[in-house]
């Protein structure tokens, strides 16, 4: 969206990327990291997949919930990180891996916040739930949005090649020295 010539467009796309991104990113931060009364506490779980295991373990819609919960978390951020962004023409792969990584760094920066949170517990698996999550919504949303917006929008930006660089560079060369070389000002030393 950033390439297209409506720029008022553009700005208001990336302004409500950006509100409901920060929107999003409190609310994560308010139930993640308040404080919890809660008579005991779990020890943290820091091999991979043991929490999955065991809520697995307990059912169908106990797993559903707990699982479920873990990927829905931070995906609102595989639509809201490219929003914010308001790229257009951008290769999937490269949108996918950006997003991917800043979600899974919101996540591991949540996780190691609830180190200092009485009542909150680390949890590696929720790591790994929290990055899928985000993957997944990225996926099944932003190609499927950003084609849609290039079919409402304008014409494909050019590439140029190196040659086409080159030959504009050098008509840009000879309408400078038509126009004659630019005057300078000397410098003058400053007095002691």
């Amino acid at each position: 969206m950033r390439q297209g010539t409506d720029g008022q467009a553009v700005i208001r796309f990336r302004a409500a990327g950006v509100s409901l991104l920060l929107a999003h990113l409190l609310l994560v931060g308010w139930l993640t990291l308040r404080p919890l009364d809660v008579p005991w506490v779990t020890a943290a779980n820091l091999s991979p997949f043991a929490g999955i295991k065991a809520d697995l373990s307990l059912g169908p819609a106990a797993a559903l919930r707990q699982i479920g919960g873990g990927l829905l978390l931070l995906a609102p951020l595989g639509v809201l990180l490219p929003m914010a962004g308001g790229r257009l023409y951008v290769s999937p792969w490269l949108s996918l891996a950006r997003t991917v990584a800043a979600g899974s760094l919101i996540s591991l920066a949540i996780e190691l916040g609830q180190t200092g949170v009485p009542g909150q517990v680390v949890d590696v698996d929720s790591l790994f739930l929290n990055t899928v999550g985000v993957a997944l919504a990225h996926v099944l949303v932003v190609p499927a949005c950003r084609a849609r917006l290039r079919r409402r929008g304008g014409p494909e930006p050019q590439v140029v090649s190196r040659r086409g660089r080159e030959a504009a560079q050098g008509s840009r060369r000879s309408r400078e020295a038509a126009q004659g070389s630019t005057p300078t000002i000397s410098r003058v030393g400053m007095a002691p």
